[in-house]
């Protein structure tokens, strides 16, 4: 196993992702690029190990993470041998979100608890396990940092390959959100143009439709709700490992 990370900023790495007990004894790749799935493709490009977790650098993840993971992909692996992509947190085809995940930019835990595995068509891209052996990987025509958590769950649901989301719990110290910008804007119009045989898709924040809709309508409501969506945010100055003792999750080993 191995951890690549897409990171311009050492101060925010060294406060969470570096943290985390795990990197003790699992290699991390950190890459600079002018995309997420550029960057991931070259880390994918530049090892060996068949299973690659691609992970935020705002992310923490809890003593006894990475034995954990090992249990959830025996778990998923006894159901689909085929799988392809396990995430942290993913959204089903009914539009429920699984996790469970602290997130910082809405102050809270946010996705129901997956006892088993789930079955999902998108994942948030704070944590994305992918087996290289199923053949998958990630499309560097997508431009920037948005939606390759859709796009790649999406492209190994095509292939009739697993996309599940697993109870990994984890501390995402996101921080406030403003708005969806241009570079998101231009991530859902690929995704339109891309999928067009398979939409609706459901990311987890918007659905992708043909029309189109749901963006600007999206970028209304953030709008409308800035200062509600400013004061539930918690600061992500806090200490990561304090947060996921408030969570439960000073240690989460199985």
């Amino acid at each position: 196993m191995r951890l690549i990370c897409a990171s311009n900023n050492p101060a925010i790495l060294a406060a969470n992702l570096a943290r985390s007990p795990l990197l003790a004894t699992l290699p991390l790749s950190v890459i600079e690029a002018p995309s997420a799935a550029l960057a991931y493709a070259q880390g994918m490009a530049e090892s060996t190990e068949d299973i690659l977790i691609f992970v935020h650098h705002d992310v923490y993840l809890p003593p006894g993470w990475d034995t954990l993971l090992r249990a959830r992909i025996a778990d998923v692996a006894a159901r689909d041998p085929d799988w392809a992509l396990i995430g942290a947190y993913g959204v089903d085809d009914h539009a429920r979100g699984w996790g469970p995940v602290w997130s910082s930019s809405l102050g809270q835990i946010v996705g129901h608890v997956a006892l088993d595995p789930q079955p999902v068509q998108s994942f948030d891209e704070l944590l994305i396990i992918l087996r290289r052996s199923a053949g998958v990987t990630w499309d560097t025509g997508l431009p920037g940092w948005h939606l390759y958590g859709t796009d790649i769950a999406t492209e190994a649901r095509a292939r009739g390959l697993g996309a599940y989301a697993c109870a990994l719990p984890a501390i995402h110290n996101d921080g406030y959100k403003d708005n969806l910008d241009q570079g998101f804007g231009d991530a859902y119009h690929y995704l339109q143009k891309k999928w067009a045989t398979r939409l609706p898709l459901r990311s987890p924040i918007i659905k992708i439709s043909r029309m189109g809709h749901q963006l600007w309508r999206a970028r209304l409501h953030n709008w409308r709700t800035q200062k509600v969506r400013q004061a539930i945010t918690v600061d992500t100055g806090l200490d990561p490992v304090a947060l996921a003792a408030a969570c439960g999750w000073a240690s989460i080993a199985p």
